[in-house]
């Protein structure tokens, strides 16, 4: 009888749900879910979650629905980080609900958004989209009788808010206020990496930025694939498809090289991660957050061709003049709304308006920018004409 190649033995250092170190408030355990399962279905289930389909990731939604959206990187992350993790005998599961939850503290309009979100609220404690999403998670979402929050286990809370590693020397931070907070009462390790599976979605995310903004570059007309030809990774491998498949369209064509383009990087990343492991030799869990070091990575030549590619994607996508258009609008409608909620919060709708009451300066202006973080690019603009232009109620 032969022996699936999928059949990957489980890792020594992968975490395992059976032995979590649990949740906030208890809860009996599901009958048909591990519970890095279980908090990954709560995840799909919130309202967080729904939002992310008209969320920016480069091109506002009403741009293109052709176009990624915040709903469709993250499943796309959420994709390459479970393969990633069962190829490397990992918890499959962690490392899917970290990658499904990564965004969603991302307000509207991408990082514009964040931008002129932190500009707004600089004197009142600042605005980071990693301490909202775990705020998400943690107290935003009430879906549940017994407790705020999605009530997750440490593990997937630990991933949430370092997956890219220690966050320690961040708590200093006034918009990480909340996390000092949390982890002074429900202690997340945030002087040491995270686990394995966490670095695998963290990865992952890279993994499918790179790729599907290559891809949402030229369809929207930004760059040619002749342009491509210069920058190290996608040029070497568009140059491949091309002489292998000379019959190809220019779309097919495309979409090959982008499809080996992830496997490249996949392939990078099990080899240098496999290689770590077997030097540090770690033996469990708590081991790979003791080292002084990700455990997870790409290799150092993957890492200088992905600083060229980004350079060119900033240069010819990311700093576009219909990008940077696109993002002046959009920071203007935020700051406008943002101002008026603050000087007038009778104008906020009744929920939120009650939310805002007895509170300081500092309070009410957490309150807007929760509001205004949970909206979705094309609600944010219909918002935006509400309060400015009366012709829209005729």
């Amino acid at each position: 009888m032969s022996t699936s190649p999928f059949a990957v033995p489980r890792a020594p250092y992968a975490e395992d749900p059976a032995k979590s170190r649990g949740r906030r408030y208890q809860e009996d355990e599901s009958r048909t879910r591990t519970p890095f399962a279980r908090d990954r279905d709560r995840i799909i289930h919130t309202s967080a979650f729904r939002r992310l389909k008209e969320k920016t990731q480069v091109f506002v939604a009403h741009e293109g629905d052709q176009f990624r959206t915040r709903l469709t990187h993250s499943l796309e992350v959420a994709q390459i980080a479970r393969s990633l993790a069962t190829a490397l005998g990992l918890d499959a599961d962690l490392a899917e609900t970290i990658a499904l939850a990564h965004d969603l503290g991302h307000p509207p309009f991408g990082h514009a958004g964040e931008d002129e979100l932190e500009l707004q609220t600089k004197e009142f404690g600042g605005f980071d989209h990693n301490v909202q999403t775990f705020r998400v998670v943690t107290e935003l979402e009430h879906r549940y009788p017994d407790f705020v929050g999605l009530n997750l286990t440490w593990e997937t809370l630990e991933g949430v808010i370092k997956h890219n590693g220690p966050v320690i020397h961040k708590l200093g931070q006034p918009s990480w206020k909340a996390i000092s907070k949390y982890d002074g009462e429900y202690g997340l390790k945030l002087d040491t990496w995270a686990s394995a599976e966490a670095q695998v979605a963290a990865l992952s995310d890279d993994i499918a930025y790179n790729n599907h903004d290559i891809d949402d570059g030229v369809e929207a007309g930004l760059f040619t694939l002749d342009e491509l030809m210069d920058v190290p990774l996608i040029g070497p491998i568009l140059a491949a498809v091309r002489s292998e498949r000379p019959e190809l369209d220019a779309r097919i064509t495309r979409l090959e090289a982008v499809r080996r383009m992830i496997g490249a990087m996949v392939d990078d990343v099990m080899g240098e991660t496999l290689q770590r492991a077997a030097i540090t030799g770690v033996a469990s869990a708590d081991e790979v957050r003791a080292l002084p070091h990700a455990l997870v990575s790409f290799s150092s030549d993957m890492l200088e061709d992905l600083a060229r590619l980004r350079e060119f994607l900033h240069a010819r996508m990311y700093r576009h003049w219909r990008v940077n258009r696109t993002r002046s609008q959009a920071r203007r409608i935020l700051a406008e709304m943002f101002t008026l909620f603050l000087a007038e919060p009778e104008v906020l709708p009744s929920e939120w308006f009650a939310k805002s009451q007895n509170r300081d300066q500092a309070g009410r202006a957490r309150v807007v920018c929760d509001y205004i973080a949970g909206m979705t690019d094309r609600f944010a603009i219909e918002e935006h004409r509400k309060l400015f232009h009366l012709d829209v109620w005729s």
